[in-house]
């Protein structure tokens, strides 16, 4: 990491803050909270707003992770893959789908989504991802696409998710924030 990894010691935060981001976490800081934590507003407005696009918003939980995935993957974002992409097969998308995404990736999935691995529907979100990620405007024929399988409220909330980490995705890689086991 480009920083150094906050530590209470290094940089005092009010425990309120610590204890929520702890709690959040399941005990442990993660790498990206390490970072964060060093701006007591960034770590606050973070952990409510990534918090409720990452888990409670109620479109589809694996349509937002393929979403995630697709950016994390067209950004070189392997923070955001490795602690996504588990995430997107509890959500129930399989291994097949993720072997799909990454074979489209390594080409432009700006240009076409289609692969067996993925439905209909799988291949809108990736070219929608990848539009938005690739060429921020996307085409209306993708948002068309996109339409067809989503109402008005989980369009917004997937666009909302895929920005979100874009935005997420910016960070990791300028600050190189690499996975925990690494």
């Amino acid at each position: 990491m480009r920083i150094p990894e906050w530590t209470a010691q290094r940089h005092p935060l009010p425990q309120d803050l610590v204890d929520a981001v702890l709690a959040r976490r399941g005990g442990t800081l993660i790498n990206l909270d390490k970072a964060l934590m060093w701006s007591e507003p960034v770590a606050r407005g973070w952990a409510h707003y990534v918090g409720n696009v990452r888990s409670k918003l109620p479109t589809s939980w694996k349509l937002r992770e393929l979403g995630i995935c697709t950016v994390a993957l067209l950004t070189g974002a392997r923070y955001e893959y490795h602690h996504h992409a588990p995430d997107f097969l509890k959500a129930g998308g399989t291994q097949v789908e993720l072997e799909a995404l990454n074979g489209l990736v390594a080409h432009d999935p700006c240009v076409s989504a289609v692969h067996d691995g993925l439905g209909a529907v799988e291949q809108a979100v990736v070219q929608y991802a990848a539009q938005m990620t690739r060429r921020i405007e996307v085409d209306d024929a993708v948002y068309a696409a996109v339409a067809q399988h989503l109402n008005t409220t989980e369009i917004l909330e997937l666009t909302v998710a895929i920005a979100t980490y874009n935005m997420v995705a910016r960070i990791l890689v300028a600050l190189k924030i690499n996975p925990e086991d690494h």
